[in-house]
């Protein structure tokens, strides 16, 4: 899918200090965003910490992102979960007119099989509208997605067209990239090993860091598509210690943080999750002020 090349970002939901949804900061990053060239938004992932957000919330959050992308770049949904059966009634009953694609996490906390990962997926494929995109994130689920069972369903499911894989673990995203179906897209779900992933044969990357630095992140995946990796590696180099610190204390509290310093959203977050402390706060601030500067 020609649509999903490039960069995508994984939007965070502002809050506001009371913790309520801050909609105008929203907006302020849909935005900011697609002024800095992404190809394409993800709704409803984790950085959008869905976890602690009400039904009606993630509704709100939807909508407002579809209203103010106004059919500018694509759309990707996250519905996921680890209750297949209740994935399935989501996939069955909402309206998925205005998204491209889903992205559908692999089973959390329950620890399946690659049996069960597998027939977890063929049912999300089956009941799916629209195009789907696993999601590998070992670090958060408890258990990795085999290359084996990726590539089975992607041979086995037509619509199942790519994969976010976020094990951080280059030699197995090389090794789907080298046995899945040859349209079928591997997509960095790690944005240090974006550009390597990138440059192995990978289609580009789903982002945290990118909706921080749209135009420089955007702009690296596209010169790593075309085979510039000198140049590329140099924003990759410029970047790193950025994608280093917003993950150093939980995701997105790092991001939004940054958000903060660009004078875009507060860096509220809610718990179990906490702002980052003070030291990185300092830190995150003066990448971004030394950022502004030598652009």
């Amino acid at each position: 899918m020609q649509s999903l090349i490039g960069t995508g970002v994984a939007l965070v939901t502002p809050f506001k200090k009371d913790f309520s949804v801050d909609i105008e900061a929203l907006q302020r990053i849909v935005n900011f965003s697609i002024d800095g060239g992404v190809e394409y938004l993800v709704v409803m992932g984790t950085t959008a910490e869905n976890a602690t957000l009400t039904q009606a919330e993630k509704e709100l959050v939807i909508n407002t992102v579809i209203d103010v992308n106004k059919g500018r770049l694509p759309l990707v949904l996250g519905v996921g979960g680890n209750n297949t059966m209740q994935v399935v009634e989501e996939l069955k009953t909402r309206d998925f007119s205005a998204f491209e694609a889903i992205l559908s996490v692999s089973p959390y906390y329950n620890k399946p099989t690659q049996e069960g990962i597998y027939q977890h997926f063929k049912a999300v494929a089956e009941a799916s509208p629209v195009p789907v995109i696993l999601y590998n994130v070992p670090g958060r689920t408890a258990s990795n997605m085999l290359p084996s069972t990726v590539v089975r369903l992607a041979n086995d499911f037509e619509n199942v067209v790519a994969i976010k894989e976020a094990a951080g673990d280059m030699a197995q995203a090389m090794q789907i990239i080298k046995n899945a179906p040859k349209d079928f897209l591997v997509i960095s779900g790690d944005d240090m090993l974006a550009l390597p992933i990138v440059l192995a044969g990978g289609a580009g990357v789903i982002s945290v860091i990118g909706q921080g630095f749209p135009k420089e992140f955007s702009e690296m995946i596209r010169l790593g598509l075309n085979k510039k990796a000198v140049d590329a590696f140099k924003t990759h180099y410029f970047l790193s210690d950025s994608i280093d610190m917003i993950f150093e204390q939980g995701n997105p509290a790092g991001i939004k943080q940054i958000f903060q310093a660009l004078g875009i959203a507060d860096n509220t977050v809610r718990l179990p999750l906490v702002a980052v402390d003070e030291s990185l706060a300092t830190r995150l601030n003066n990448f971004v002020k030394n950022s502004i500067k030598a652009e």
